[in-house]
């Protein structure tokens, strides 16, 4: 296994679009939505073991998610959580997990990914990752995982590339443009384009090729990094990042650098990749009876006359359900959600609206 392989798991959302199952107290990523004994976080941790050593995973998260990260992930010492005062977007995470490797291994090669994907062929990923890593530790360039589409989701960025490959030896393509997500017209076009593919938002680059480009892009944000870079992996840490972050602007890394930067490559994949981010894609991913209803758990929940509903509650309620097609019904903590699978994208009006009548106490 490869000692200059680095991974950088981001675990700092709240996944309100999961509500009430995932709160602000317990969001999606520490959650185990299919009922299989792991976490979101626990399995993302678990691939990259395939990929680094175990003390070269770092995860980067939210200050209030620190002994929710230890409790899951037992194995991860202090050092290896990066700990946020305040959200501020993909990109000032990514300066600060990016410098502070870089200050322990100048030879970093770095996988950057979201704690809350899931991925159905796992050897498939290790093979792109892998692939990506080697690529980025010989050549100065920023690589993305693409997905290859299979519908006109609107629901997802997209990424067209060229046919320019980065070499013989590799399948990674030059990008062209970052669309942010698109009507479905356009989703269409996309698809039926053939050159255009799913932003995964899971990036691959050396330390050094990540850091140039934030010196070249965002200037600001990597001085301010930069100034206290002594500090990191040392007792003051914790201290100046509480400062620096409040100097931080909010912004993506997306924005910030891949849409700027001038080598930046894609690799096509097809590995199963789901972002998970939506009560709806839990529904395709998840196990369905003769009718269509994916229930989680199931063990005591009777079903009449229903049908295509997606139903998660706690394993110790009883719940019968009669003459429900095409819901989505979720209980957690005495909150109960009952909605038509099509007005799914009204969650954070209802979790907004829970806030304006009742605080935080529900959210």
């Amino acid at each position: 296994m490869n000692k200059d392989y680095y991974a950088l798991i981001m675990a700092g959302g709240v996944g309100s679009r999961f509500w009430p199952v995932s709160r602000t107290e317990y969001p999606k990523q520490f959650i185990d939505f299919f009922g299989v004994g792991k976490t979101l976080i626990q399995s993302t941790y678990e691939r990259f073991l395939k990929v680094c050593p175990p003390e070269n995973i770092f995860i980067v998260t939210n200050e209030i998610y620190s002994d929710l990260i230890k409790e899951q992930l037992p194995d991860i010492g202090d050092n290896q959580i990066l700990a946020e005062p305040l959200m501020r977007n993909t990109a000032p995470c990514i300066a600060y997990g990016s410098l502070k490797i870089y200050e322990l291994n100048p030879n970093a090669t770095i996988v950057v990914a979201p704690s809350d994907h899931t991925i159905a062929n796992v050897d498939g990923f290790i093979a792109s990752i892998e692939q990506s890593l080697d690529a980025a530790s010989k050549n100065d360039c920023l690589i993305t995982l693409g997905i290859k589409p299979n519908r006109p989701d609107t629901g997802y960025g997209y990424i067209q590339h060229t046919d320019y490959v980065l070499s013989t030896d590799n399948d990674l393509h030059k990008v062209k443009t970052f669309t942010e997500k698109p009507n479905l017209e356009l989703a269409k076009s996309f698809l039926q384009s053939g050159d255009f593919l799913w932003n995964a938002g899971i990036f691959i680059w050396s330390a050094k090729s990540i850091l140039a480009s934030f010196e070249k892009h965002l200037p600001d944000m990597y001085e301010i990094f930069n100034v206290g870079r002594s500090e990191l992996n040392k007792g003051g840490e914790k201290e100046f990042i509480n400062n620096a972050y409040f100097q931080c602007t909010n912004i993506s890394i997306d924005f910030g650098i891949m849409e700027k930067a001038e080598n930046v490559y894609v690799l096509p994949a097809d590995f199963g990749w789901s972002d998970l981010g939506t009560w709806a894609s839990i529904y395709e991913m998840a196990e369905k009876d003769y009718v269509g209803n994916a229930v989680i758990p199931s063990e005591q929940v009777i079903m009449f006359d229903s049908s295509n509903c997606m139903v998660n509650v706690p394993k110790d309620k009883l719940v019968i359900l009669n003459g429900l097609h095409d819901y989505i019904v979720v209980e957690n903590n005495n909150m109960l959600m009952v909605c038509p699978r099509d007005d799914e994208q009204k969650v954070k009006e209802f979790v907004a609206e829970v806030k304006s009548r009742f605080g935080n106490k529900f959210i």
